[in-house]
């Protein structure tokens, strides 16, 4: 994709994502900074903020865990480089502990693909797993949504017994909900 393309998707994205209601009424939301080829996130980042949004983004702990900070704006990011992986965006600020993501109302997830069943597919580093196993020990029940491009909504992933659905997908094209809104 070229420059411009990436930017049409992430405003794309952006409008559609926040379309939805359950980011409409959040007060908070646990999302994170797009890196490589991931579709753009920064500008639903801005937008949710603009909206009065607290959004959460997190930190990369060693054993693969996320603990959560803050989104200021672009400029309270820091590029972090994780030994041999790729680098991430990170909240500079204070550190809120791994169950800051229990107060979100919605949280954004990455993912590779998702399938017809609404299951995700992650990058095979269990982080995400785990902040779906936390929410679900703390009784907490975030809207789950996962941001892709259309070509990756597929029919089928791999999917382990511990593997929760999301709520919905939302690409450049539009929503697909594996759930109502509630």
């Amino acid at each position: 994709m070229t420059a411009d393309d990436l930017r049409e998707t992430s405003a794309a994205l952006a409008g559609r994502a926040l379309e939805l209601p359950e980011l409409a009424r959040a007060g908070t939301v646990a999302a994170y900074v797009s890196v490589g080829s991931e579709p753009g996130t920064l500008t639903l980042l801005d937008a949710l903020r603009a909206r009065g949004v607290r959004v959460l983004l997190p930190v990369l702990l060693p054993d693969n865990d996320l603990d959560w900070g803050a989104y200021e704006g672009e400029h309270s990011l820091a590029r972090v480089q994780h030994g041999g992986r790729m680098a991430l965006f990170e909240p500079a600020g204070e550190r809120l502990g791994p169950d800051a993501v229990t107060t979100a109302d919605a949280v954004l997830l990455p993912g590779l693909a998702v399938d017809a069943r609404g299951m995700r597919l992650g990058r095979g580093g269990g982080s995400y797993d785990r902040v779906l196993a936390r929410l679900e020990r703390a009784g907490a029940h975030p809207a789950l949504v996962v941001l892709l491009y259309d070509s990756e909504v597929v029919g089928l992933v791999p999917a382990e017994p511990h593997d929760r659905p999301v709520d919905a997908v939302v690409t450049p094209a539009g929503v697909r909900r594996f759930r109502p809104a509630s």
